[in-house]
């Protein structure tokens, strides 16, 4: 079993910078099975579920080819072939296959989703979609089944503001016949980056980052050449461990704009912040003031940096509330955080913290983000050693974790025990 050994107590110091966005990766490999040509994706973040998305499309018929952080994708030979299970069963975003399986061949049977376990992910608005694009769907055996004999433009109003229905009806209708429209959609940067590969391939795509998408279908896309976005949800967690252990950090390669929410919470609690072009300077401070902290859609306070955001919260003075109206049930982390001597409790949305100081303990990341949020713990304790396991969640959307916190002066290794 491998886990992550901490001995914190340290400030973070120097320049980190940040990878390609992992929302946006995960859609934008499947988005190149779209293409009759050759995808070339750059600063691509080297994760575990990135590689499972090769995997996947080699399955297929696409050749594929690694070189540093770019991705070579030729889906000249791609070919639909039903997937009810394995690697898709590893992917909570495997749902992009969908989309673009049915874009490109009019069908596909592809397997529920896997990945993090903090909450089922609920697909029935990707399946409205494609309804409406005139798609026939059916669950069987654990496996969604679809097929069209030809996709058509048409209105389409999301009932919930979803990230991951808005790229998959985007996906499916830039093949489709004639002009689709979707209302209520998601505003995500991550929404922005797949339209603009898509319109790079050749589709027609306006109003992505609004809350209205037009669609004019095309018979055919081609490949192109596209850079991912910094991923803002690392850049926070960064930023966050960079607070937390009060430390001095810019993170380089990010988007300000993009952290608008956090930053200004983080200057609410007393901490500094500097911002230039493409990175942002953050400097710790000896006391904090707590804030209240509500998750929201984009552009408001990203739900992905909700369980990083508790442990910094642990470093306040007084008592803070953070609330997730995105997921009810996004506080797996907090037993943990509780273990390690935190003072937290849970009230429905919302978890109740106030400010301590944290002990070394022996603790277990249940998804990706909570794995964070331990690892940011893990820095502030002074005195001890932290041990994290369910290091594979973690390696779902971090790479080089520990060799960019050891660059920043933290004492962080792995280890296997047999």
């Amino acid at each position: 079993m491998e886990k992550l050994m901490i001995t914190g107590g340290r400030p973070l110091q120097g320049t980190v910078s940040i990878s390609g966005a992992k929302n946006s990766a995960i859609a934008l490999i499947p988005a190149a099975i779209l293409a009759e040509s050759e995808v070339i994706l750059d600063n691509l973040p080297l994760l575990s579920d990135v590689a499972v998305y090769s995997e996947i499309l080699e399955e297929l018929g696409a050749t594929v080819s690694w070189e540093g952080s770019q991705m070579k994708i030729d889906p000249s030979s791609i070919k639909s072939i039903p997937m009810p299970n394995g690697s898709v069963k590893k992917l909570r975003a495997s749902y992009y296959m969908m989309g673009a399986m049915l874009g490109r061949f009019k069908e596909a049977i592809i397997g529920l989703p896997g990945g993090c376990n903090f909450e089922p992910r609920p697909i029935d608005q990707h399946i409205k979609g494609f309804e409406a694009l005139g798609a026939t769907i059916t669950n069987e055996h654990g496996a969604i089944h679809l097929h069209a004999k030809e996709l058509r433009g048409n209105k389409i109003y999301l009932d919930v503001s979803s990230v991951g229905a808005t790229i998959n009806i985007m996906l499916a209708a830039a093949r489709a016949k004639g002009a689709t429209i979707i209302e209520n959609a998601a505003k995500e940067p991550e929404i922005i980056d797949v339209a603009t590969l898509l319109n790079s391939m050749g589709a027609i795509i306006k109003g992505a980052g609004t809350e209205t998408i037009r669609i004019e279908g095309v018979s055919e896309l081609h490949g192109c050449r596209h850079s991912i976005i910094p991923d803002r949800i690392q850049a926070g967690t960064y930023m966050i461990a960079a607070a937390a252990t009060r430390g001095n950090v810019l993170i380089d390669n990010v988007i300000p704009k993009h952290m608008e929410a956090l930053t200004a919470k983080m200057q609410e609690m007393g901490i500094g912040i500097e911002e230039y072009d493409e990175s942002i300077r953050v400097i710790g401070a000896s006391r904090y003031e707590h804030v209240d902290v509500k998750a929201l859609v984009y552009p408001g306070f990203a739900t992905d940096l909700q369980s990083p955001m508790t442990s910094l919260l642990t470093q306040a003075q007084g008592v803070s509330v953070l609330s997730d109206f995105v997921y009810s049930n996004r506080f797996k982390h907090v037993p943990e955080l509780v273990r390690m001597g935190a003072k937290i409790r849970v009230e429905g949305r919302s978890a109740i913290i106030e400010g301590g100081r944290l002990n070394a303990a022996k603790v277990k990341a249940a998804d990706l983000r909570a794995g964070a949020a331990l690892v940011i713990a893990g820095l502030t304790v002074s005195e001890g050693v932290t041990e994290v396991t369910g290091v594979e969640y973690i390696d779902r959307g971090y790479d080089h974790l520990v060799s960019n916190l050891r660059q920043l002066g933290a004492d962080v290794w792995r280890q296997t025990d047999n």
